[in-house]
Parts: C-alpha cells; structure tokens; sequence
C-alpha cells in the first residue's frame, strides 16, 4: 500500500503573501497538503524564519541537537533553532500565526515571500528577499565553481 512520506516532502517555489492584522500568513496552497494540520515555524538563516512538517523536523532537530553541547558554534546554533521553535496549527483559511519574536527576528513587515527550499519552507520579508536572490544570481557561477572545487577534493 502506498503512503506519503512528510519527512521526504519537496517544496519548490516562491509565493508573495501578507500578513494580516492579527499576524497569520497564508501558506501556499500547493504547500498545505504536504504541511500538514500543525507545523514548525523557527528562526532560519540568513534571517528568514523555517517553516517544517512535524515529521520532518523531528529528524532535523535530532541532527542539531548532537551539535547541543559541543563547541560554541554548535551550541549556539542548537539554540538558535531548538529554542526559537514554536508549533502553529494551520487553520481552515491555511494560515499559521506567527509569534512577535519570529516576525522581529526576521524584519518581516506587511510583505512577505514564502519559498519552498527541498525539505522546508522559508519565510523572507519581501524586501529582504529581493536583496538576497539579486546577490545569489550575481554571484551564482562562482558559487557553482566552489561547489564542484569541494565536491571533488
């Protein structure tokens, strides 16, 4: 018998939405399904906010939570995401509340992006999003050549 796996989902794309008065944000249509009724919304980087299916952050926080009580780095990072997280149930209209701390961390204002990155989704103010996707595409053959230069070492 088949079945969908959340842990594997792939999210593609990039949606402009807006938050409304109360702080909810729609989430794409296409994204919902895979989703779920309840999802995990932390602190990304570059500061964007992460958006998970349950099942695939359960995974997620298990590989940062061994970097917990190593080095600085991984410990600081471990806090980062772990305490930063929070659970929002997706309601009937597909929307999730996105706590004051999330939104400040992120600068999120009126417009946002939401972009399906593989295994999440990410949150970006509009503006912040523009600025970051112009310097990806400047630079984007030079990130190729490192990328190949470490992947063949």
């Amino acid at each position: 018998m088949p079945h969908s796996n959340p842990a594997r989902s792939m999210f593609i794309g990039e949606y402009r939405h807006t938050f409304d008065a109360k702080n909810r944000i729609s989430l794409p249509a296409k994204f919902r399904k895979e989703l779920g009724a309840s999802v995990i919304v932390t602190r990304g980087l570059d500061h964007c906010l992460y958006v998970y299916p349950k099942a695939a952050w359960k995974k997620e926080a298990a590989k940062i939570a061994i970097h917990s009580t190593g080095g600085a780095a991984g410990r600081g990072l471990s806090r980062l995401l772990l305490a930063g997280a929070t659970e929002a149930d997706v309601d009937s209209a597909g929307r999730i509340l996105i706590p004051d701390y999330l939104k400040t961390f992120a600068g999120l204002a009126v417009k946002s992006v939401i972009a399906g990155v593989s295994d999440r989704v990410e949150v970006w103010d509009e503006r912040a999003w523009e600025t970051y996707t112009k310097n990806i595409e400047r630079d984007a053959d030079a990130f190729a050549e490192k990328l190949v230069d470490t992947s063949s070492r």
